[in-house]
């Protein structure tokens, strides 16, 4: 009689031994996965897709983009409890936990922001809807668009055209904006349209407003039925309340705007009743101090003073899709610590509409940004 019945064979211990090591194998491999996976999201390279139009047709919506940490230097975590390649939330809940909040430290990259650049970065003022609170800044949500100033160059838009520091920034060709086409009364063909990839509304018998680039513009100057096309400017004499920075006092819109200074690291600002309003939230907000506005003066930290050396530098973006962007010119300057990476080139593009194989926009398949 086998006393040791309690015990397992060799045979069973064996396999359980083996079942054990597979099973050790592939958590193994899967945790190993997760975190070189993160390690490569956070340092070096993410994926990214346009869900909106504001940068069309520079960038269409249904483009994914790879994104490069390494170019302006990879931001280390500032929110580090979180699920993995989760962003702010997953399956309707928040994502992470904002109980641990670490500072924000950049590794050097390779070159500085530069104007032109078109740039992946948290939403400066995005908020989480449960709480209407900010979210922490590594987690609001990411935004693309062109760096058109950066720290220490004045911005202002002019009948629709943007410049820097007194010049012209150059028009993106593929950027465009909001065009009144005037036809002979003969209805343009939407099919047409829709070829081009113009999108708008007849808004009376005769009178389009269109959405196009400045290549189909002219091309649409050359149809015999149109008489004119005039690119949509609004006028300086009406104010847009919903403009940076939201104060009666300036009397901007999307088209006329500044000028502005964008603040600079270790740069210096002289604060006054009349640019205070510019600059508060970078003050108050982004640097972390607290700004009192008394009949006296100003007041920082508990201490009287009459200007303000900035921390961080600054930039100032805008939509290639002017008048369908959502950006600086209504919510102001966007911080270093608010920059995510480079947008470098398209790795896929799907269309909405079509079969499997029409879906997919093959001719912007690997094509560089710029």
């Amino acid at each position: 009689m086998n006393l040791k019945f309690w015990k397992k064979n060799g045979t069973t211990a064996a396999a359980d031994t083996k079942k054990k090591s597979a099973a050790r194998e592939w958590t193994d491999a899967i945790v190993f996965a997760v975190i070189a996976a993160t390690l490569i999201r956070t340092f070096f390279i993410e994926a990214y897709t346009i869900p909106t139009p504001s940068m069309e047709k520079s960038l269409l919506v249904g483009d994914f983009l790879f994104v490069s940490k390494l170019n302006y230097g990879p931001r280390t975590p500032m929110t580090p409890v979180a699920f993995p390649f989760a962003h702010h939330t997953i399956l309707g809940m928040k994502a992470y936990s904002d109980a641990v909040q670490w500072g924000y430290h950049r590794i050097p990259g390779f070159q500085d922001i530069k104007n032109g650049d078109v740039v992946v970065f948290n939403y400066p003022v995005d908020v989480d809807p449960a709480t209407g609170q900010p979210r922490p800044v590594d987690k609001r949500e990411n935004y693309i668009k062109r760096c058109i100033a950066i720290g220490g160059d004045t911005i202002s838009v002019i009948k629709g055209e943007a410049y820097v520091n007194g010049k012209a920034a150059p028009i993106q060709d593929q950027g465009q904006t909001d065009y009144t086409v005037q036809t002979d009364g003969t209805d343009l063909n939407r099919k047409t349209l829709q070829e081009m990839h113009i999108s708008g509304d007849k808004i009376s018998n005769n009178v389009y407003d269109l959405t196009m680039t400045p290549d189909n513009a002219e091309k649409i100057k050359q149809f015999s039925s149109v008489k004119s096309v005039q690119k949509f400017i609004y006028p300086d004499s009406i104010a847009d309340p919903s403009i940076y920075p939201q104060e009666p006092a300036f009397k901007w819109n999307v088209d006329n705007f500044g000028p502005v200074w964008v603040p600079k690291k270790g740069a210096t600002l002289k604060l006054t009743k009349e640019n205070i309003a510019l600059y508060r939230r970078c003050i108050n907000f982004y640097e972390k101090n607290e700004l009192k506005e008394q009949p006296d003066g100003f007041y920082i930290n508990g201490q009287k003073t009459d200007s303000y050396t900035f921390k961080m530098n600054y930039y100032f973006m805008m939509g290639d899709n002017r008048h369908n962007s959502l950006d600086s010119r209504f919510w102001g300057f966007v911080p270093e610590d608010h920059v995510v990476g480079k947008a470098l080139f398209i790795w896929m593009s799907w269309e909405s509409e079509g079969g499997f194989f029409n879906k997919i926009r093959w001719s912007r398949l690997f094509r560089g940004i710029h």
